[in-house]
């Protein structure tokens, strides 16, 4: 397995700390509103890294963080500022912080479900990891790489020579106004200092600390709960483009500066879903839900198929033209599956036929371990389809595709191994019906029967083996 490591820049062979064995740190959502399609991009990637890794055979461990306190509202500089998001969207609804995070968690595991993303092995709330949160700030003053300065608490990007090994944002390039906005505050000794207690009397959410009242920064809260679920270093540590700095460049510079040991092998991050070649923003378009993409009559697969269509490094605009097309490709697999290889006359394994079945399944591990190349790995498929439908196979040939396909899929996840019921019940009676209309020779009903079916997409199939059917180019 080779993956692209954001830390080196460079896609390097994975070696796991235990052999056998990945943990695996996601960042999470901050549980103050409804995550929007945008956010799934780097959820998706989580789970498609995992399954990939139990595809290859690994134990892994997944723990995704939940951060519900902390999250300041302008969080692209070195030291975050602004209201905390959760407490802003608390006031704003006139409602208790507490509530929100909840309601919004549960939407959160609602939409990971439509997504058909697997549960995470733990979801550590930040409210309820105080505790290592405080002790390891503690262990962070004793060793001088942070200090107390008005009741706040701050680490000393000065303390840590390696900050900005992940983004570039060293402490020359911030000073030098390039790699975020300065803010001033006199009592940190720079500008860059990050907090990591913070005195808020105003603040809704509080906590006794050594340092007063108070409640954590946003960056010691993964770097105490990863630290808690997966010890001192991490195999992956993944999250969104915008997670780099300062985020990750802080957790790194935490963790490492109280363990004395590498923080993470392996950094993942995926690309931005953009609008107009630009970063998806408030500003620049419509933020869609998951919710409201399916009442627009995509299905969690559709939206599942498009965020992962595409190099997960890769810059992926969002239309909904590329919508379209993830569902016409999600029809047309589901087609392959449930129609062209339904009913197949008895016949025995040909060499040629189990050959396709093993270079398929070759190529689609290939792409896989290439940093997760599902372009390749759809390809593949879509390769490995056209060379079953050129073959005719079997019974125990379409068994065959069918033990390939599901494999695949236990990747991927993009597609409904058992057929749509509903939709399926509807044809098939039609179908039946046209069939008596034939055998009482009322021509004129039968092909009534069929343009009404043609209508739907459905194209039919007269065989020896009677009359089969599957959607138009993957329609339905």
């Amino acid at each position: 397995m080779r993956l692209h490591n954001s830390l080196s820049g460079r896609v390097e062979e994975f070696v796991p700390l235990r052999e056998g064995k990945v943990g695996m740190y996601n960042c999470g959502p901050t549980v103050y509103k409804r995550q929007h399609i945008g956010n799934f991009r780097a959820f998706v990637l989580a789970d498609l890294l995992r399954r990939t890794f139990e595809f290859l055979g690994y134990a892994v461990t997944q723990v995704m963080n939940v951060t519900d306190v902390g999250h300041l509202t302008e969080d692209d500089v070195a030291d975050a500022k602004g209201e905390d998001k959760l407490q802003k969207e608390a006031e704003r609804r006139a409602t208790d912080p507490w509530q929100i995070a909840r309601e919004e968690e549960r939407h959160f595991h609602q939409d990971l479900k439509r997504l058909h993303i697997l549960p995470a092995h733990e979801y550590p709330r930040a409210t309820e990891h105080i505790a290592e949160m405080i002790a390891m700030i503690q262990a962070l003053v004793a060793n001088g790489h942070a200090y107390v300065a008005g009741g706040n608490v701050y680490f000393s990007i000065q303390s840590f020579p390696a900050y900005g090994a992940l983004s570039g944002n060293t402490p020359a390039r911030l000073e030098a106004g390039k790699g975020g906005r300065v803010e001033e505050r006199t009592e940190k000794r720079s500008p860059f200092d990050f907090a990591l207690w913070k005195h808020d009397e105003k603040h809704l959410m509080q906590w006794d600390s050594p340092w007063g009242r108070g409640y954590p920064g946003w960056h010691i809260e993964c770097s105490s709960m990863s630290r808690r679920y997966l010890g001192d270093t991490l195999d992956i540590h993944t999250g969104g483009p915008d997670n780099k700095f300062p985020h990750h460049e802080c957790e790194i510079a935490q963790s490492e500066s109280v363990t004395g040991k590498p923080f993470v092998r392996y950094w993942v991050h995926c690309g931005w879903l953009e609008i107009g070649g630009e970063k998806m923003s408030k500003s620049k378009g419509k933020l869609f839900t998951i919710p409201e993409l399916l009442e627009m009559g995509y299905t969690g697969r559709d939206l599942r198929l498009f965020l992962i269509k595409q190099h997960y490094r890769a810059p992926l605009p969002f239309q909904l033209e590329l919508l379209d097309e993830a569902k016409r490709v999600r029809a047309r697999f589901e087609n392959f599956l449930h129609h062209q290889l339904a009913d197949r006359p008895e016949g025995e394994v040909r060499t040629g036929f189990k050959e396709a079945v093993d270079g398929a399944r070759r190529e689609f591990k290939a792409a896989l371990e290439d940093d997760l190349n599902t372009s390749r790995a759809l390809a593949a498929i879509h390769e490995f389809m056209s060379t079953v439908n050129r073959l005719e196979p079997s019974k125990e040939e379409a068994e065959l595709a069918h033990g390939f396909m599901a494999e695949a899929n236990r990747v991927l996840a993009v597609w409904d191994e058992a057929p749509r019921p509903s939709l399926d019940a509807d044809v098939e009676k039609l179908i039946a019906d046209r069939e008596t209309a034939r055998k009482q020779k009322d021509f004129t009903k039968a092909d009534a029967i069929r343009k009404q079916l043609d209508a739907k997409g459905i194209e039919l199939l007269d065989t020896p083996q009677g009359t089969r059917w599957r959607r138009r180019g993957g329609e339905g």
